[in-house]
């Protein structure tokens, strides 16, 4: 995929769309060897003085002389180290709405206690950035070609002039359980002791909310999950293909409703666009809504065709997270509440 197509489909399909974003196998390289398995708390704290080094996603390996500090990710990342007791300096992407507000995809940061480079797609401030001497940039990358998640393509060359590593996780094409592990190894090697009990007891939740879901979709393998998102002109129905939530709900069982791939066309692969007159193709007895702070949020569509709709109608709406908190503890509810959705669901299309 060129970068030119990424950058479209991003923008498009993601940040419009509601788009991309899973249990397969974890990647059988998660890192370099001195970078593998679980570690402990004090293998992880004797690491903080020797060389850091670390496998991404695109394949290519981060290096330090030591274990990073000052480090930078992209607002829903940092929100995932935070959950692992990582702390970064500085944060770019929807960090606050327009009230003031933490945005969602802020997790349980304090946001001000960190230093906001940009709030919105395209702005980074390389000189705030280059300030707080960082030693690591971490986000995200939805494909193939390993684009950085919200690193602006026209001023990413000055950002890697900077001089710190950077580290992708991918959220492409895979199914939800193999970016919760990475995120889950990237913070191992940043110093979190991954075998404490408030993290193995997420994942031990997260797992038991997996296997509710499985079987509530067995339960019911009649009820349709629709994965929509509202903007002001149109209406985006999210197939399951490239999703790291949708793949993951699907291989669990979960019945979803599929754009054919001519009408998908347009998104990339990612959705189809309907205009609100035509909200009404796809009979759906759930509405999964993406929860972004880009999207219009359910009880704000005042279009009287959304209002109509049997899901919205029975109160069968939900939300959904298209670019999930890669922690385990944030991912536990959007697993759980689906499973109930599905268990409480009535049939109504």
């Amino acid at each position: 995929m060129s970068n030119a197509r990424a950058t479209r489909l991003t923008r498009r399909g993601i940040l419009a769309a509601g788009g991309a974003l899973g249990l397969g196998a974890v990647l059988a390289a998660c890192g370099d060897d001195d970078t593998n398995g679980g570690g402990s708390g004090k293998e992880a704290a004797a690491a903080q003085s020797g060389p850091w080094t670390f496998k991404d996603d695109r394949g290519q390996t981060a290096k330090a002389d030591k274990v990073p500090s000052n480090i930078v990710a992209f607002i829903g990342v940092a929100a995932a180290l935070h959950d692992y007791g990582v702390q970064v300096k500085g944060v770019f992407g929807p960090t606050r709405t327009k009230d003031g507000k933490p945005d969602v995809q802020a997790g349980d940061m304090d946001i001000t206690k960190v230093t906001n480079l940009g709030n919105e797609w395209g702005q980074f401030n390389i000189e705030k950035y280059a300030s707080l001497a960082p030693d690591l940039l971490v986000t995200t990358t939805f494909d193939d070609a390993g684009t950085l998640w919200y690193v602006p393509e026209e001023s990413k060359d000055k950002i890697t002039a900077v001089g710190a590593p950077s580290v992708a996780v991918s959220v492409y094409d895979r199914q939800l359980t193999q970016p919760l592990q990475r995120m889950l190894e990237l913070a191992r090697t940043l110093g979190a002791d991954v075998t404490s009990k408030k993290i193995t007891d997420a994942k031990k939740r997260f797992e038991d909310a997996s296997a509710r879901l499985r079987a509530a979709a067995k339960a019911k393998p009649d009820i349709k999950v629709m994965a929509g998102s509202a903007s002001q002109d149109l209406f985006y129905v999210s197939g399951t293909n490239l999703s790291v939530d949708l793949e993951y709900f699907k291989a669990l069982g979960v019945n979803f409703i599929e754009p054919p791939e001519k009408a998908k066309a347009e998104g990339g692969g990612w959705f189809e666009s309907l205009s609100w007159e035509n909200v009404d193709k796809y009979g759906a007895d759930i509405i999964m809504m993406d929860d972004r702070s880009s999207a219009i949020q359910p009880a704000d569509i005042g279009e009287g065709t959304w209002k109509k709709l049997p899901a919205v109608k029975a109160g069968q709406v939900i939300p959904r997270s298209p670019e999930p908190i890669l922690s385990y503890d944030k991912c536990v509810p959007m697993v759980e509440n689906l499973a109930k959705a599905i268990e409480n669901a009535k049939k109504v299309s």
